[in-house]
């Protein structure tokens, strides 16, 4: 937990530089880090609003991309308190890390306390270095020299690489790629990653001739 939390706050840093760096006033990048808390849909507005698209596009594309969050309920629901103040902070803190790792244990009382200290030491290390990395990218000027641009990439990649084992994520992963490679010379920065989600219907299942014809 406190690997990813580390891991979490370099990508943090390099959200904030990369903002900061392309215009974005610190106090906005640092407020969005702390009230949406949710790193690749701040990386996608970041990338569609400098690009100079509408807002409601960087908006649907934030609500497409967390829509993941309705089944993340659905599933760590019950770990939450009955009462709103209980229901409101840890829905705030429901992130990929934070369920993953409730999911993984045995009892529910573990899996409470999962959910909590991995969603609480996520969101400490997350909102401070957004604001940190947006100082750096005061004085750095170009985040790319240090590589930061590449954090977020690798950072989502390290989160994905267990579930490649399974075919069907691979051939939705690899599709998705795809699409935004070919898409990225021609569309605006952030659209590639949205036009990419067409690679969600590759991870459908087959109809059973095709898969009798793959499993031969």
């Amino acid at each position: 937990m406190l690997s990813m939390a580390l891991a979490m706050a370099i990508v943090g840093a390099s959200l904030g530089a990369i903002a900061v760096s392309k215009g974005v006033p610190l106090w906005m990048i640092t407020l969005m880090g702390a009230v949406v808390f949710a790193g690749g849909s701040e990386f996608m507005v970041v990338g569609l609003v400098t690009a100079g698209a509408a807002p409601v596009t960087a908006v649907l594309g934030g609500l497409m991309l967390n829509a993941r969050h309705l089944p993340f309920g659905m599933a760590v629901g019950g770990l939450l308190d009955r009462g709103w103040p209980s229901r409101l902070i840890g829905s705030h803190l429901m992130v990929d890390e934070s369920v993953a790792f409730a999911l993984a244990q045995g009892t529910t009382a573990q899996k409470k306390r999962a959910y909590w200290l991995t969603g609480i030491a996520l969101y400490c290390a997350w909102a401070p270095s957004v604001f940190l990395g947006g100082l750096l990218g005061q004085s750095v000027g170009d985040p790319g020299a240090f590589g930061l641009d590449a954090a977020m990439p690798a950072a989502l990649l390290a989160l994905i690489m267990p579930s490649l084992r399974e075919f069907r994520t691979l051939r939705a992963v690899a599709v998705g790629a795809f699409v935004a490679l070919l898409t990225t010379p021609v569309l605006p920065e952030g659209l590639p990653v949205m036009a990419a989600l067409v690679g969600l219907a590759a991870a459908l299942p087959l109809p059973k001739r095709l898969a009798g014809e793959e499993a031969r």
